[in-house]
């Protein structure tokens, strides 16, 4: 953006740009040969100036610090006039760098600067001066005509012009010619045994420069390096120890000079590595380099540090590098060259201290100590920097310097030292300080500042601009500053002129704003207001003393923005989802804020690929299936265009542990072995103990992983005892609080030399097999109890009873072992030894066995039975001789029987006893003569024998033996049920107890009413009833249920009881509600049934409400059916319908299409539709006939098969009963249609309930018990499905279970 102001002569333009990488505000100014307003500028560019912030004073800023006031004025008054002849001090843009130069076209001096007017260049080598001044460019280069070693030495740039003279660091440029190499003989052969160590010599052309090494074989393919073999800081070559392997003839060194652009490659080295003749020797560490067990290394600030550490041995050393005051820093250390160097880059005096190196290896272990002293050449801790000043100003120049030694500090003016000029009081130094009081614009020069030690110095030009300007305000004019409270505002109001401006800041209607302890000026005139609050929205005036120059700002203050919700620490398991809260409030003036989650300190972004982050519009953040490396601290951020504000929280993942790893065996010993390992990750779940598996492959048995020990998190290694010829695997498993961890990488296998056994099978017995044998067994020993091949067993055997008698002895690979021709148990001496290849294992110790048993001769005497108690009895009988056992006696036997009660059953029937009741055998182990034989049956006959057993077998029985236990109290009643005949009655039923014990002479009965609330009854009835089966109750209260308790009585006492409770069934009646379901041909009627009412039997009458229609009638229904059908009905036609008895009628119609009369014909008679009927069921019955004649061959007497199944059917019935039928029950002729019509409706709706068997009286009631069920036993019981059970009269209807349906009894109409 360009705009023009004014044009004129004796100006320059400034052009506008925004400065793309300066931080803001930040300008460049640009001169030309016009005059340019600007009233809105960012950036003025101007040749070889740097770019500096505005409004700072900063190192560099001397030419800068005037325009980017002039600049800042515009702002505020549109445009300012500079003077096209201002001019600046030298400045230096490129320095010399100090540097080898290995022929004329290396050598190269860069000097560059800046100032106005244009500079000279004046250069001096070793304090002479070199060449003619330069203009332009004081970059110098070689002269053809010259010499290289004409340019070796120290130079230093001096820049000049009108206004003073800059001065370049001092720099040194060596010479030297191109490394060559000398001509050498080609070395011989070199020979080595294997296992030796070696070094080849590599030894480049001396250098400034250190050479690059390499060494290649004649392919210029790299040597391989490893711990084994590998490079020194000096080049050479070093081998820990010789393979065979080794051996070639082309290992050469090559040299690679970078500044010289040359690689030299040296004469191949041969060796050969001739195999030992005898097992290589293993031998402790030796250190090749660095010699000795100390070194010092002095190293300066900044530079790069490397120890080395070379060791030699079999096996190949291990290298550890420790720091002996403090722990090796990962972030300061890093090792190279296989653990082989250890490198500090930009060494700072915290590395100063001693380092120690330990290389270790099976043999024995060598330590050097490295003493590191720290120095440092010079370094800047603070400058002075560039400024303008006005006349009268003090100058205060502050330059100070570190190093080690402590560095010198000097000032210059324009390249003289202060102390060779003459002697000014306005200036001295203190202390490295340089102070100018009441500058002149004579005192406008560069100033140069030097600090030197032994290691080097440095030098900083400060430019010193002595001018006067009027004031001016470079910031505008009513600027409006927002912010949230608690925060600190900087009011802008800044000034240009010399001598800086002073300016006063007032609030509008509260006079001078310092007069607030929150507000303070600072010393470029801004207002800084701290801790601002809502009281502090006001207008607030900045004006320069002496002048009529100021500024107007306003400051609105809003409410800050808070995190009322932060992140919480949350424990999360691996796998699951993490929520992180982080709710805000904010001022509603605001726009809606941006929220930035960080995790330790990164921004969290969502990327496509894995999408595990959302953050939502409330602020939370949810993580799914967190990870170990989702672990860390969490930050929301919530930004808005005035403040921000941020809260942490953490998730901190748990997982099982990492496993272990790094298992190494040490201390091999030949029966056991120390195992050591490393610690896996905890996952942040601390590890309670280490799990340590073991493997052994030479045992099947033990060919998977199993558990060895436990030992404590502490412990990282164990001594781990093992089994001779065996071979093991070992691996390790970490456990903490969320689970175990996996096994760790297996160790290196580990094998146990053979040996004799340790140990002799336990458990040397004999066992009873044949009479004339003996087999010995015994507990086989584990696979790796064998301690070695060719493992077997070693029997030894002779008889007890001559024990000077030698062994006989036989061997076998595993039990049993069978000695023949023994004779009948017969004592002997036997044992049995572990023996392999190696030797027999100790001296076993001898046990008795004895040959084979065989069965007792003897049967026992005396047995006799005593009476305890009416259910147990004591039996006793004789000994048998010990010589009649042949074997062992395990004791006796009683074989008992149970003949069965001592009188038959009430129905003249023997009562049937289970199996285990008739026959049990009771053993008795040892000598013992006499036990108790308990839990028989009362009043029962029983036998019994007693015969010995040995575990060949049983010997003969005792004598037969008789006795009888006596009468006990009987059993419960086996069953009871209940009639209710009338309101007032009940009729209990029951069986006999199936125990009787004895000879039943009656039953108790107990009953009483149930009053509610009343858990004790006030009377009881008590009745003795005979020996029948059934009993009535009359005069019982209708309204309250009963309580029964039946027992049976014999002459030892009364039983116990059978308990139910009961209530009398009141008179029933016809429902007088119903719920009508019409269809087309059927109707489905419903009704509740009465609770507690008897049965009664009723019909439907239904009428055809046409013009000749008849009333109908269904079959008899029961009350407590709740559902019938009537079906054959006439779809889409009116029906009344009544039930009998009953004065209650229904209107209902069927679905379908209506029917209309067709016009009377003889097809529409009813005598012609019969005459047709009869006729098609003539045709049907003869055809019927013919077709059961030929399949029988004869006559089929269907009234005989009729009769037959009312003879094998029939079953008692009331004189007055109401007659209906079972399904197994043959109907009479004279109900014919009737039965037929049942039939019909039982199988077309038997799906619906279960099967019935019903009768009823004349008056409605119903014949037998109410349940319809059968007892227990399978008797036939008097029972009827039809009405409620007395035993619970307030149970819910019985399921719907259909009647029979009329389908066939009403005809077609």
């Amino acid at each position: 953006m360009e705009e023009n102001v004014c044009t004129g002569k004796n100006h320059i333009q400034i052009q506008i740009k925004e400065c793309v990488n300066c931080p803001k505000p930040s300008l460049y100014l640009e001169r030309t040969s016009e005059v340019l307003g600007v009233r809105s500028p960012a950036v003025i560019r101007m040749p070889l100036v740097q770019c500096q912030p505005a409004g700072k004073r900063g190192r560099n800023r001397t030419q800068l610090r005037l325009l980017i006031l002039f600049l800042n004025v515009l702002q505020a008054h549109g445009y300012i006039q500079i003077p096209s002849d201002l001019k600046q001090a030298p400045k230096i843009t490129a320095q010399p760098m100090s540097h080898t130069a290995f022929s004329l076209d290396d050598v190269s001096l860069a000097c560059e600067a800046s100032g106005n007017p244009t500079p000279s260049f004046r250069w001096v080598k070793d304090g002479k001066q070199f060449r003619e001044i330069l203009f332009e460019s004081g970059t110098v280069t070689a002269d053809d005509t010259e010499e290289l070693r004409f340019y070796q030495g120290s130079y230093r740039c001096y820049v000049a012009n009108e206004l003073g003279t800059a001065v370049s660091d001092l720099v040194h440029l060596i010479t030297e010619p191109i490394p060559t190499l000398a001509k050498e003989k080609r070395q011989k052969r070199r020979s080595f045994e294997e296992g030796q160590s070696a070094v080849l010599y590599c030894n480049p052309p001396k250098s400034s420069v250190t050479p690059k090494i390499h060494w290649m074989d004649i392919q210029l393919r790299h040597i391989p390096l490893n711990e084994r073999v590998t490079t020194s800081l000096d080049g050479n070559l070093y081998f820990a120890n010789l393979l065979v392997n080794d051996s070639r003839e082309d290992y050469t060194c090559n040299a690679q000079y970078i500044r010289a652009s040359v690689i030299l490659p040296k004469e191949p080295i041969g060796i050969n590595v001739t195999p030992s003749n005898s097992v290589v020797k293993n031998r402790r560490p030796q250190l090749q380099k660095p010699a000795g067990s100390h070194s010092s290394y002095l190293v300066l600030r900044g530079q790069t540090l490397t120890l080395e550490c070379i060791p030699e041995g079999l096996p190949t050393p291990v290298v550890h590098w420790e720091r002996m005051d403090s722990a090796l820093s990962s972030s300061r250390v890093t090792k190279l060259n296989y653990n082989r160097w250890l490198q500090i880059e930009s060494v700072s005096e915290a590395d100063d201290g001693e380092y120690t190196c330990t290389a270790r290896n099976s043999q024995g272990s060598v330590k050097h100590h490295y003493a590191v002293s720290v120095e440092a050449a010079p370094y800047w801790t603070k400058w002075p920097e560039d400024y303008l000043y006005a006349p009268g100003e003090t100058v205060r120049l502050d330059c100070q310097a570190e190093g080690i030694p402590t560095p010198n500090v000097t000032w210059s003016i324009n390249g003289v030292p202060i102390a060779g000029t003459d002697l000014e009081p306005r200036r001295h130094v203190s202390s490295g300080t340089l102070i100018l009081t009441n500058v002149q614009y004579s005192d406008t020069a560069v100033y140069q500042c030097e600090a030197t030690n032994k290691h080097g110095n440095i030098l900083v030009n400060t430019r010193v601009h002595v001018v006067e300007l009027p004031p001016q305000i470079l910031t505008a004019d009513g600027i409006v500053y927002k912010a949230t409270e608690g925060q600190t505002v900087l009011l802008q109001c800044r000034t240009f002129g010399s001598p800086q401006p002073k300016v006063d800041w007032e609030i509008l209607d509260s006079g001078l704003a310092l007069a607030n302890a929150r507000m303070s000026q600072t010393t470029d005139g801004n207002l800084q207001i701290s801790n601002v609050s809502e009281e502090d929205s006001n207008i607030y005036t900045c004006s320069v003393r002496h002048s009529n120059n100021s500024i107007s700002a306003e400051l609105e203050v809003l409410n800050r923005t808070k995190i009322v919700g932060p992140p919480q620490d949350l424990w999360v398991l691996r796998g699951n989802d993490a929520i992180l809260q982080c709710k805000y409030t904010m001022d509603h003036r605001l726009k809606l804020p941006t929220i930035q989650w960080k995790k330790d300190k990164q921004k969290i972004t969502s990327s496509a690929v894995d999408n595990r982050y959302s953050d939502f519009s409330n602020g939370s953040l949810k993580i799914t299936d967190v990870q170990i490396k989702d672990s860390g601290i969490y930050s929301c951020e919530i930004s808005t265009k005035l403040d921000s504000v941020s809260a942490t929280g953490s998730i901190t993942v748990q997982d099982k542990p990492g496993s272990p790893h790094s298992l190494k065996l040490s201390e091999e010993k030949e029966r056991s072995v120390t195992l050591s390992w490393m610690p896996g990750a905890e996952n942040n779940s601390p590890v309670s103990e280490y799990v340590i598996e073991m493997k052994e492959e030479q045992n099947p048995e033990k060919g998977q992983w199993e558990e060895y020990s436990r030992v404590p998190q502490d412990i990282r290694h164990l001594q781990i005892h093992l089994e001779p010829y065996s071979t093991y695997h070992f691996q390790v498993r970490a456990v903490n609080g969320i689970g175990t961890s996996g096994p760790s990488p297996p160790s290196d296998s580990y094998t146990t030399a053979p040996a004799k056994p340790d140990m002799n099978p336990e458990n040397v017995s004999t066992v009873s097999a044949d009479p004339n044998s003996m087999v010995i067994t015994w507990k086989e020993l584990e696979r790796r109890q064998f301690n070695g091949p060719g493992f077997k067993y070693k029997i030894y055997w002779r008889q007890a009873s001559d024990r000077d008698s030698d062994w006989k002895a036989s061997s076998v690979s595993n039990p049993p072992f069978i000695v023949n021709n023994t004779g009948t148990f017969i004592p002997f001496e036997i044992k049995v030894q572990a023996l392999n290849d190696l030797g027999a294992g100790p001296e076993p110790v001898a046990e008795i066995g004895h040959s084979g048993e065989d069965l007792p001769l003897e049967a026992p005497s005396e047995v006799t039975v005593t009476e305890l108690n009416k259910t147990a009895v004591l039996v006793r009988w004789s000994a048998v001789k010990t010589e009649s056992v042949r074997g062992r006696l395990l004791g006796y036997k009683i074989h008992l029987r149970r003949k069965g009660p001592r009188t038959r059953s009430r129905r003249g029937l023997p009562v049937q006893a289970p199996a285990a009741d008739k026959y049990r055998v009771i053993e008795v182990h040892g000598n013992n003569v006499e036990t108790v034989v308990s839990d028989l049956h009362f009043y029962s006959n029983y036998i019994l024998t007693v015969a010995p057993f040995n575990s060949r077998g049983e010997g003969p029985h005792s004598k037969v033996h008789h006795f009888t236990t006596p009468e006990g109290a009987p059993g419960p009643i086996s069953f009871m049920t209940f009639d209710s005949p009338s309101e007032t009655e009940i009729t209990l039923f029951w069986e006999a107890p199936d125990k009787p014990n004895g000879v039943l002479t009656g039953y108790l009965l107990h009953y009483h009413e149930i009053v509610p609330g009343i858990s004790n009854p006030q009377e009881v009835e008590s009745i003795d009833l005979p020996l029948d089966t059934e009993f009535t109750l009359k005069r019982l209260n209708p309204q309250r249920l009963y309580h029964f308790e039946l027992r049976a009585r014999n002459a030892a006492g009364d039983g116990e009881p059978i308990v139910k409770e009961a209530a009398t069934l009141l008179n029933g009646e016809p429902p007088s509600a119903i719920n009508i379901t019409a269809g087309q041909t059927s109707v489905n009627v419903s009704w509740v049934p009465g609770e507690r009412q008897r049965n009664i039997a009723f019909s439907f009458r239904y009428l055809k409400k046409i013009v000749g229609g008849e009333w109908e009638e269904s079959e008899k229904v029961n009350s407590t059916q709740a559902f019938y059908q009537l079906q054959g009905l006439t779809p889409g036609v009116h029906y009344h319908l009544q039930i009998q008895p009953g004065n209650n009628s229904w209107e209902f119609k069927t679905a379908g299409p209506e029917l209309h009369e067709l016009p009377s014909s003889f097809a529409t008679q009813g005598w012609f539709i019969g005459l047709i009927s009869a006729i098609v069921l003539l045709l049907l019955v003869l055809i019927i006939l013919c077709y059961i004649k030929k399949s029988k061959g004869g006559k089929y007497s269907v009234k005989d098969k009729e009769e037959d199944q009312v003879n094998a059917g029939a079953r008692p019935m009331k004189d007055d009963a109401f007659g209906e039928y079972s399904d197994n029950e043959k109907c009479s002729m004279s109900q014919q249609s009737v039965c037929e019509s049942k039939r019909s409706s039982n199988d077309s709706l038997a799906d619906y309930g279960d099967s019935v068997d019903i009768q009823f009286n004349e008056d409605g009631s119903f014949i037998g018990q109410y349940s319809g069920r059968r007892d227990p036993n399978g008797h036939a019981t008097h029972g009827s499905s039809g009405a409620q059970s007395p035993i619970n009269p307030n149970m819910p209807p019985p399921s719907i279970s259909f009647p029979t349906s009329v389908t066939g009894f009403l005809g077609p109409n």
